[in-house]
Parts: C-alpha cells; sequence; structure tokens
C-alpha cells in the first residue's frame, strides 16, 4: 500500500523541518534487529546520538530480525503490530513489501539528502532493491577457521570447498540451520559455476544435489540459529571452521583476540537496512520517521563502520569510513568488499530468495530432520 498524500505531506514536514511537533510523536519505539556486534554498532551509531537528542524517548530493542517475516505475519493476522522499525536483509524485505507487511515508501521524500544535495534515491543507487527496504549496510556471510588445529599439520583452508574436504581439514563444523548460502556453497562445491547456481537450485535435481553435498558433513556440522552460537562453537574449539556474518567475525579476531583466521572465498555479498511495519498509527509513525531520518543520514552510516566491519549503505558514506572507534585500526581493509577480500565473492540473488525461500526453508528443514 503507498502512503497517502496525507501522510506524504506530513512526511514532508517531518523531513524539512528535521522534526514533527512532539505532540504529534511517542515518545518510545520498539526497534528490531539481529543482537550481537552488529545491535551494538547500531545503539552507538544510531540510537544513544539519537536519545542524546531526544532524552524524552525510550527506546526498546527485540533480537528477532531472524524470525521477522513468520512474526510479522502473526502480528498482521491478530491486528496488532507491536514494532516500530525492523531490520532485515534485503530478501526478506521483498518479502514483507510482496505481502503487504511492510510500507511503501518514498526514499527521497523522508530520507535526507547527501551533504553535497544529491537526493537519498541516488546516494544510495542499486542498495534500494524494494519500494519498502531502507539500505544502511552491505555485509557477507562468509567463513573463518581456526589457527591452531593440529590435525591439519600446518595447512590452512584456501578456499570454501574446505568446509566439505574433511579429509584434509577434519573436524566439526558449523553453518547456520537455513538453505540460504549453505546451498549455494554446496553447489560450488559439487561443480557448478557461479553464474548457473539459480538456474540448478531452481530444479528439483539441484535442489536434491545440494542437499546431497551437504549430507557428506552433515552428521559433523552444528547447526546454529543465532550468529553468537557459531563465534562461540569456533571460540571454545567444539567447531574448527564454519560461517557467520563478517562483522561477527571481525568483532571476534580485532576486538576478543580470539584465533581465528577469515576465509573469504566464495563469502555470499548481502545488504541489510529497516523496513517499516504497515498501518502503524500516525503518532507511532511519525516518530519512526523522525529517527530514520537521522539515522541514514550520510554520518550515521559511516559511523556504525567505526564500530563494525560492515560497509554503509550510502555513497556519500564511503570517503568518512576511517578507524575503529576503540580500537584505532583501519576499518577499510576489513570491509568484505575491499579488492583483496572480494577477489571470488558471490552475490546473492534477493529476488530468487524471495520467491522460492519458504518452499527451499521447508524442504531444508525436513532434509534435517531426517
Amino acid at each position: 500500500m503507498k502512503m497517502t498524500k496525507t501522510l506524504l505531506a506530513t512526511t514532508a514536514l517531518t523531513v524539512a523541518g528535521g522534526a514533527v511537533a512532539a505532540q504529534d510523536m511517542v515518545d518510545s519505539m520498539t526497534l528490531v534487529s539481529w543482537g550481537g556486534a552488529y545491535q551494538a554498532s547500531q545503539v552507538s551509531a544510531y540510537t544513544d546520538p539519537y536519545v542524546e537528542m531526544h532524552p524524552e524517548v525510550s527506546i526498546t530493542w527485540d533480537e528477532s530480525s531472524p524470525e521477522a517475516v513468520a512474526k510479522l505475519r502473526a502480528m498482521a493476522e491478530a491486528n496488532n503490530i507491536t514494532w516500530d522499525l525492523v531490520d532485515v536483509t534485503a530478501a526478506d524485505a521483498m518479502r514483507l513489501c510482496d505481502e503487504g507487511l511492510a510500507m511503501e515508501v518514498d526514499h527521497d521524500e523522508i530520507l535526507a539528502p547527501a551533504p553535497d544535495g544529491t537526493e537519498a534515491s541516488d546516494d544510495f543507487g542499486d542498495m534500494i532493491v524494494s519500494d519498502c527496504f531502507i539500505p544502511q549496510i552491505a555485509y557477507s556471510i562468509t567463513n573463518a577457521y581456526r589457527t591452531d588445529v593440529e590435525e591439519w599439520n600446518g595447512e590452512t583452508p584456501s578456499d570454501i570447498c574446505a568446509l566439505f574436504d574433511t579429509e584434509k581439514f577434519p573436524g566439526t563444523r558449523t553453518l547456520e540451520r537455513r538453505p540460504i548460502n549453505n546451498m549455494e556453497w554446496a553447489l560450488i562445491c559439487d561443480g557448478v559455476p557461479f553464474e548457473e547456481v539459480y538456474d540448478t537450485l531452481e530444479t528439483e535435481e539441484g535442489q536434491d544435489q545440494a542437499l546431497a553435498k551437504l549430507d557428506t558433513i552433515r552428521d559433523q556440522t552444528i547447526w546454529w540459529t543465532s550468529a553468537a552460537e557459531s563465534i562461540q562453537a569456533l571460540a571454545d574449539g567444539e567447531a574448527v571452521i564454519g560461517s557467520s556474518y563478517n562483522g561477527r567475525f571481525f568483532s571476534a579476531i580485532a576486538e576478543q583476540d580470539q584465533p581465528l583466521e577469515m576465509l573469504w572465498d566464495a563469502q555470499v555479498y548481502d545488504i541489510d537496512g529497516w523496513v517499516i511495519p504497515e498501518g502503524l498509527p500516525e503518532d507511532r509513525l511519525n516518530r519512526v520517521l523522525d529517527f530514520l531520518y537521522f539515522a541514514t543520514d550520510t554520518q550515521r552510516l559511516a559511523d556504525q563502520a567505526k564500530y563494525i566491519s560492515y560497509g554503509p549503505a550510502r555513497q556519500s558514506s564511503a570517503p568518512l569510513v576511517s578507524t575503529h572507534a576503540e580500537l584505532g585500526i583501519e576499518m577499510a581493509p576489513h570491509m568484505p568488499t575491499n579488492p583483496e577480500n572480494s577477489a571470488n565473492s558471490f552475490v546473492q540473488n534477493y529476488e530468487w530468495w524471495a520467491d522460492y525461500r519458504d518452499d527451499i526453508d521447508a524442504k531444508f528443514q525436513s532434509w534435517l530432520a531426517q
């Protein structure tokens, strides 16, 4: 559903003035994110500065982004939307938009222009993959391995297929308990070229091929549902190689000094951002819009990169990325888009997963339960 003309007029006033009248906005918000280092970076870059400017506002965080689609479906069914702003992946934003669960927005009306006056839609560019999606960061799902595995006899993984090479690199793996990324890696390591992965995965035979490859490590894998679980498994030595978000690995390696090394090969690029649940009352929506205008401007997106190694979604933010806020190290070399890290990267097909996610999820979970 498009925003009404009345709402667009209200939004325009919000943007032009930087805020709407206090009586038109509630003094609380519930924001939904992923927890861990990523959510902490949002608190440092977005919500702490916003609350400092607006001390009357209280913010509650809900770490339910992994279940955002299912939970928003349930809220809509019950006609009880308790969330105000939800952080989701690009594919999930598309699903929510297609189902009318996320609000379509005019990016140039509700978001700040770049410092040089470039409109938001041009500044974000191709990152805007849906009319409902407000981009924040570019990141990747990648892998890391322990650097102290005696059984490897000094060998270290150099490509993604080390995940499936239990003879050369024995030990427990840790992978996310969902088909996305795992099925792509399985096909790549079964000889399917990058450019043919989704055509292959679209067929029953291709899905079975991916699951057969994953079968070779299924019983040696800790399947995680929260990224914290994979980091913990690697840190504790329960697993020797596995996947997580590149920012989580950065935090474990640079901030916690864990004996881990990044394996950037076939990292899967993705983007992440906000969606506004459809049907918010006007006073709640006004607060969300006021916060979004602030939290997605050029400086705020660059500020987030001081705390985690995710690339800001605005082109104008990239030159402002500098050093880690506490460690003082240059952040650019740790970004997934750094040329040395992105030599053999894989770009996720967001539209494909938006179309096929429910069916492939069901098949994947059935396979895991066998």
